[in-house]
């Protein structure tokens, strides 16, 4: 019987994944190294390779920084470093009876690029990994009350989009952009840092009722593929690389 109950349990177990949470994590630790450490001038390659794999693991990530609000955020990104951040040896180039520079203009795109790898890994991560084992790896590092912080924090992401979105379309619905949209743009801001502020309370006051203590937090293990040790050996490989040849 104990024979047949023990079978009956492993039978019952969840396969091993090929990607873990800390497979996942250490993906997303290494984006950000393969964007931040290369200098703008030559992180160009770095982050293509790693635009190219975070597309290939999370793919919903890149058609979410599809959507018309992302690519206003993104042109405006590259606008920005476009008209202010003209170098000192000034203009060189001419477009549209506009003068510009080559290389404010190399800048805004690797700038907006940066930004699409970080967004990308930053989602992936938030939709793939349960933040509780994040929350908890941070707990055992001895960062007391800083794991429940992040996990209030990224647990508020996926709200407060929803929440934005639905703002935005009562809001558009109403009308409330037609006459004065400078004043609807105010109000829209204004909901939805009201809805983050009401769940974050939310969520305090429930760790209150349940007593919670940052030092007597629970420690969460994270979940490990069987791919994890390879991608992180490719990942530190990857980012020596870098670190090297650029």
């Amino acid at each position: 019987m104990l024979k047949q109950a023990q079978s009956t349990l492993a039978t019952l177990e969840k396969p091993k994944p090929l990607l873990g949470s800390l497979g996942r994590l250490v993906i997303f630790l290494w984006a950000l190294g393969m964007v931040l450490i290369p200098p703008v001038e030559r992180g160009t390659v770095p982050a293509l390779i790693t635009l190219t794999a975070l597309g290939a693991l999370y793919p919903f990530a890149l058609r979410r920084l599809a959507r018309p609000r992302w690519l206003l955020i993104l042109t405006s990104l590259f606008l920005v470093n476009l008209f202010f951040g003209i170098p000192e040896e000034g203009t060189d180039l001419l477009v549209l009876s506009l003068p510009l520079s080559s290389v404010a203009i190399f800048n805004g795109l690797q700038m907006v690029l940066r930004a699409i790898v970080i967004l990308a890994a930053v989602d992936g991560l938030s939709a793939s990994v349960d933040i509780t084992e994040v929350a908890g790896l941070l707990e055992r590092g001895g960062l007391r009350g800083l794991g429940f912080s992040i996990g209030v924090a990224t647990n508020l992401l996926p709200d407060l989009r929803q929440s934005s979105t639905n703002a935005w379309h009562s809001l558009r619905m109403r009308g409330g952009l037609r006459a004065n949209w400078l004043r609807g743009i105010q109000l829209l801001v204004l909901t939805v840092l009201t809805n983050a502020l009401r769940h974050t309370e939310e969520i305090v006051l429930a760790a209150e009722v349940r007593a919670f203590r940052p030092e007597l937090s629970r420690k969460v293990s994270l979940r490990i593929g069987s791919l994890d040790g390879w991608v992180a050996a490719a990942c530190v490989v990857s980012l020596v690389l870098v670190v090297v040849l650029v």
